[in-house]
């Protein structure tokens, strides 16, 4: 949820004095099979309700096909120019999203997530706002950790030391380890 509340507020951040409860806003959510994608839904939700209208809201299945069909359906429905900020899940929709903006002459504030090469190249073209960074070394280092662990025979929470919650409803060892919103300003002294 806190990727979702991330891009949430990267959003909102970016629009800034544009960000009011008329505020048309489309938002494009991953594949609804993905118990992940609920949880950036929900984080999201909890920083944009009652702070913009999210006027169109479909999933795009994490496929940037997809995505580009959505937002153009939503750019047909509510008018190019009534749109004022998109939230796609992720840089793999973004990138299809991004094409329908640009085709239909807007550049609105677009998320992201996951620093893909493409949509960090988006951010310093200006076609996307914003990303979600997971730095690797420390999702590496907590993943050997847990595999020795494992391999050792001890506990898994001494390194897992929080818990999620799985799609079937388990509760889950688990090392939460924090995310960065990256935008043109700190993307030198984050990702690079």
């Amino acid at each position: 949820e806190k990727v979702g509340e991330l891009q949430g507020q990267a959003l909102l951040d970016a629009m800034g004095s544009k960000a009011t409860p008329q505020s048309k806003i489309v938002m494009i959510d991953g594949d609804p099979a993905d118990p992940n994608a609920a949880m950036f839904k929900a984080g999201a939700h909890k920083i944009l309700d009652g702070k913009v209208d999210i006027a169109y809201g479909q999933s795009g299945l994490w496929k940037d096909t997809v995505a580009n069909q959505k937002v153009t359906a939503a750019i047909t429905q509510l008018g190019a120019k009534n749109i004022a900020g998109v939230y796609s899940a992720n840089d793999g929709m973004a990138g299809g999203i991004a094409t329908a903006l640009k085709g239909a002459g807007i550049n609105p504030p677009l998320t992201g997530q996951d620093a893909e090469l493409p949509g960090l190249q988006r951010i310093l073209q200006g076609t996307q706002t914003s990303t979600i960074y997971k730095a690797y070394k420390p999702e590496a280092d907590a993943t050997a950790e847990i595999a020795v662990a494992l391999l050792n025979g001890k506990d898994v929470k001494t390194v897992a030391d929080g818990t999620a919650t799985s799609g079937s409803g388990q509760t889950v060892p688990s090392k939460l380890l924090p995310a960065t919103s990256v935008t043109k300003a700190n993307i030198k002294d984050t990702v690079i």
